[in-house]
């Protein structure tokens, strides 16, 4: 017996419908490149997002066709996140802070024909241009300076629309749009989102166990449009109505807190780097701004211990989401089950250290060589996943077929345990556990413990060859400005949590650590930096 229910597709071309016709009146803020402000509504977004859509379609788009964008986080990228699919195309986000070399690589194996582009980032644009082949550029003009000549300006384009647009009969299993993984393991690679996955992402995000992103809230999100959709949240808060305040290019602590303030933020999402400098930015001015208490949203990386307690300490809570994008990206949070609400603030913070349980509709599984491990919080294994949001393949990658498994799982790269609660631990990458002669040392538990000493401020561990263990952990650490930190002193501050043969052999200090595009530590570029590493004797 078949149900009654209708075949509802789910669409972008909802939550479009929804916001337009609800939420008019709701504001959109963006900070300009200039550092001054664009107020608009959702009224204003609704109708230029479909005239966007219409005006791509009068331009030649057709169904299915790859249009890229190279944009900071402000209004003209929100509509470009629904005008684009809700026409029937894809959106393709750029990764801006990539090299030209990548960029070029992707635009290519994307197949974008039109690339719509922040005047301020024309000069990023000429620096990969004659790798490829864009039958449009189309500009935002940001600065109000004149578009130069060979481009389209962006205003001219949507007035080129009818305001009679009428959306293709979309299917919700076609692609909605496109983004590429940034790269650190092997060739970017392509994940195509389909609207019904983008739509059901967007759904969970605002249930109460999630991030609980709702009408009355005001978001700002600090982590880039360009990276994972966003992380979905610009999906989620027009799904709502919920006012968005845009950053622009403005990501420095001061120019967050003064927004965050002027606005009334109460939900914010970023990387770790981020809250680490508004941590300390806090702490050096305290009193200076009166925010909201706000849910601080961190992904890209496992949150400190220590971030999570300082942020606290400023009426910030810490809601941590682990994933990928292959996994659109959500697919665990650290949610407090209902025994542990008493818990003292201490032992709360160190389950929101932790990756958590998978999220509604999302299956998890580690497996070790012997199988599925127990949870035991202490066995370690590969994670894998599968659901409605997590991708079945990459995109015209085949030869990448074997980063999944023969029965349908995702295999994530990432190792961890499960505790006997269900909760998930991120041991490493697969790539940077520590192998210590014969035993497994996790590096995400060594930087987590020695980020938690006052005077550092950030740090990586790494494998290093070894003549004798195979391979012994260095701990590359960022000391906090004016401290004259030393070895010995670390050594001693981690002694009462490892065994000592855990115990990184040697710490170099920096001025700063590299990280990828996206904020996370790049530890390849650690390595490489010291594969040459001389052992005393």
């Amino acid at each position: 017996m078949r149900g009654t229910m209708m075949n509802y597709p789910l669409t972008l071309v909802h939550i479009l419908e929804r916001a337009g016709k609800l939420f008019s009146r709701v504001e959109i803020l963006s900070r300009l490149p200039d550092r001054s402000l664009r107020r608009g509504t959702y009224g204003d977004f609704y109708r230029r997002a479909r005239a966007l859509a219409e005006a791509l379609q009068k331009a030649g788009v057709q169904r299915g066709d790859r249009v890229a964008t190279l944009m900071w986080n402000h209004y003209a990228h929100q509509e470009a996140y629904f005008g684009i699919p809700v026409s029937g195309a894809v959106m393709h986000t750029l990764n801006l802070r990539l090299s030209p070399h990548d960029l070029g690589y992707i635009v290519n194996h994307a197949g974008d024909r039109v690339l719509i582009v922040d005047d301020v980032l024309l000069p990023l644009y000429e620096k990969v241009k004659d790798s490829v082949n864009f039958e449009h550029v189309i500009v935002v003009p940001l600065t109000g300076n004149p578009v130069p000549a060979g481009y389209q300006n962006y205003e001219n384009l949507l007035a080129t629309a009818s305001g009679n647009f009428s959306y293709p009969d979309l299917d919700e299993d076609e692609a909605a749009s496109l983004c590429y993984t940034s790269g650190t393991t092997g060739v970017p690679k392509g994940v195509a989102y389909t609207h019904r996955s983008v739509v059901l992402h967007s759904f969970l995000q605002t249930t109460v166990d999630n991030f609980a992103i709702c009408h009355a809230d005001v978001l700002l999100p600090a982590v880039s449009m360009f990276h994972v959709n966003g992380w979905g949240l610009t999906y989620s808060a027009t799904l709502v109505g919920a006012k968005q305040v845009f950053p622009g290019p403005h990501l420095d602590a001061e120019s967050l807190l003064e927004l965050c303030e002027r606005e009334k933020v109460t939900v914010t999402a970023g990387v770790p780097t981020i809250w680490l400098g508004v941590v300390d930015c806090l702490e050096r001015h305290p009193g200076r701004w009166k925010l909201r208490p706000m849910r601080v949203l961190i992904g890209g990386a496992a949150p400190p211990l220590s971030l999570i307690c300082r942020l606290h300490q400023h009426e910030m809570t810490v809601i941590q989401g682990w994933g990928l994008t292959e996994s659109s990206p959500e697919a665990t949070t650290p949610q407090l089950m209902a025994h542990m609400l008493e818990w003292p603030d201490e032992q709360k913070h160190a389950v929101k250290a932790k990756a958590g349980i998978p999220v509604p509709f999302v299956e998890m599984r580690v497996i070790s060589e012997a199988g599925e491990v127990p949870w035991d919080a202490t066995t370690l294994g590969e994670i894998q996943l599968r659901g409605p949001w997590v991708a079945a393949s990459y995109y015209d990658l085949p030869e990448e077929k074997d980063k999944w498994t023969e029965d349908g799982w995702f295999r994530t790269g990432d190792v961890g345990t499960i505790d006997a609660d269900g909760y998930l631990k991120i041991a490493d990458r697969t790539k940077d556990l520590i192998k210590s002669g014969g035993e497994w040392i996790s590096s995400v538990d060594l930087e987590n413990a020695i980020v938690a000493h006052p005077d550092v401020r950030e740090a990586a561990v790494i494998a290093v060859p070894h003549p004798k263990w195979q391979e012994r952990p260095v701990a590359v650490v960022v000391a906090r400005d004016g401290a004259a930190l030393k070895p010995e002193q670390l050594r001693e501050f981690l002694a009462g949590k490892f065994a000592k043969w855990q115990l990184p052999d040697a710490f170099v200090f920096v001025d700063e650590l590299p990280h990828t595009s996206t904020g996370k530590l790049l530890k390849k570029e650690l390595r490489q930096r010291n594969q040459d590493w001389k052992w005393e004797p």
